[in-house]
């Protein structure tokens, strides 16, 4: 792969400006899938993080009382720019994430394009101002909002946040992932050169520990959204806690796809299997569980293993492939130590497993497990890589026995002949999102989890939401 001059970064953006980061230090981005560094990145400090915080503070007001309507327009310019850039945005994902042209083009940048665009449809549709009773209930951007996003959906999970937050009116400052942070220097481009105004948006990409933590504590920070791991999580929300910010978190899953007696049985088993290899299975959301009648199980893993194994791993510009690396010699290494300890733990490898594969990057194959003991740690912990159990259960109160079980409580399935029946088991998931029957994502409907998965909600008007204040007038 082509190194491409806008992947060769070293700026931070702050106030409408690009600048050298004031610690003179750079990053390197590596290609998961090569192992070779294609780009260059800023890696900034506390003293940029002060600047865009004060740019932010700075260009607040001004932001916050244009008519909504007004911003959404500056908005959707903004997206019209990124829509005609979208070859450069797949290209720049399969380079940083490793993901498969094809995911990159359909899942990270045509789904984070249509998450933006439902913020900008549901923006002037929010209850702004209502009158109840005696008073005028009014609803008001909370201040600078601090975005802090992971590596895994670089794209899609900037425009997720901070979409709502400027449709909201409040300004950002982001905090790209180290990992992959050249997606969000598109997005100023863009930005840039659809006229956003200076201050609104700044971006400050460097290390978690000293950008995010900073960003964080900042007093002058008003809300923070974070996405990431759920330890991380928790350090974000001591850090934010002397300051008594609003803290919005979208953290892990351990998601399960529930079969229930009546459904097709292939079909759920190999819409189940893809939706938990998706991205080589680097997505909170993953159905990393498969929960199916007992008397069905032994078809489950067989159909289980017929899907995963037709998948192919390899090169992720090739429109053939289905997985590529994983985004890091470090998560390649998590991920394989999760598939020995479940070994050692008693479950059967059936597909894939603990080698390595040959060649250069960060390759795992596609792994499924049976036979796993009720008490093995795969079952609670997340793995972020392309590994699934299948488990069978006793009828379907032990299956949601089995699921609300686990910390988390992000995403699930479920699957019938009959939506009906369906629905009544996916309201008593303890889970921030179910789909029944392998139904569409809905960009305009929120987002987020149940426990240890985080709290607010991203999409639509609840990711708007998340960055309001409310105020009531008597009259």
């Amino acid at each position: 792969m082509s190194l491409r001059a806008e992947w060769q970064r070293s700026e931070v953006h702050v106030d409408g400006k690009w600048r050298a980061a004031r610690t003179g230090k750079t990053g390197v981005v590596e290609n998961p899938a090569t192992e070779q560094v294609i780009g260059t990145t800023a890696d900034a400090g506390t003293d940029d993080v002060d600047d865009a915080v004060r740019a932010a503070r700075g260009a607040f007001a001004g932001w916050a009382m244009l008519p909504v309507q007004e911003r959404v327009d500056m908005l959707r310019a903004w997206h019209g720019v990124l829509a005609a850039r979208h070859e450069l945005l797949v290209a720049t994902t399969v380079a940083e994430v490793g993901a498969p042209v094809v995911v990159a083009s359909e899942a990270h940048v045509d789904m984070g394009l249509a998450v933006f665009e439902a913020y900008l449809d549901e923006g002037p549709l929010l209850a702004w101002e209502e009158q109840v009773r005696t008073s005028v209930v009014l609803r008001e951007p909370i201040g600078v909002a601090a975005c802090i996003t992971p590596w895994n959906w670089p794209l899609y999970q900037v425009l997720a946040k901070i979409g709502g937050a400027l449709v909201a009116g409040c300004t950002v400052v982001l905090k790209p992932a180290e990992l992959t942070p050249l997606s969000a220097y598109l997005l100023l481009d863009a930005a840039v050169e659809a006229g956003l105004p200076a201050g609104v948006l700044n971006l400050v990409p460097g290390k978690g520990s000293v950008v995010g933590e900073a960003m964080a504590a900042h007093p002058d920070v008003d809300v923070v959204s974070f996405t990431g791991s759920t330890g991380v999580g928790a350090r974000v929300s001591i850090a934010a806690a002397p300051s008594i910010k609003r803290v919005c978190l979208e953290l892990g899953g351990k998601s399960s796809s529930i079969v229930l007696h009546d459904a097709d049985l292939a079909v759920a088993v190999s819409a189940s299997m893809a939706g938990a290899m998706l991205n080589s299975g680097q997505t909170c959301s993953a159905w990393s569980r498969l929960l199916v009648p007992r008397e069905m199980y032994a078809d489950a893993v067989n159909l289980a293993t017929q899907s995963v194994s037709g998948m192919r791993v390899g090169d992720p510009t090739d429109r053939e492939t289905d997985l590529g690396p994983l985004v890091s010699e470090g998560q390649r290494t998590t991920v394989l130590e999760h598939v020995a300890r479940a070994v050692e733990e008693g479950a059967r490898v059936v597909c894939g497993g603990t080698d390595r594969l040959p060649g250069p990057g960060h390759f795992v194959a596609p792994t499924v497990l049976a036979d796993v003991p009720d008490d093995a740690a795969i079952l609670r912990d997340e793995v972020f890589g392309p590994v699934v159990t299948v488990e069978a259960y006793d009828d379907e109160n032990d299956a949601v026995r089995r699921v609300n079980a686990t910390p988390y409580g992000l995403h699930g399935a479920v699957w019938s002949t009959s939506d009906d029946r369906a629905f009544a088991l996916a309201r008593q998931l303890r889970t921030g999102q179910v789909d029944i029957n392998g139904a569409a994502f809905n960009p305009a409907a929120p987002f987020g989890g149940y426990g240890r998965s985080g709290n607010g909600r991203e999409m639509g008007r609840w990711g708007i939401e998340d960055f309001l204040e409310t105020k009531s007038v008597q009259r």
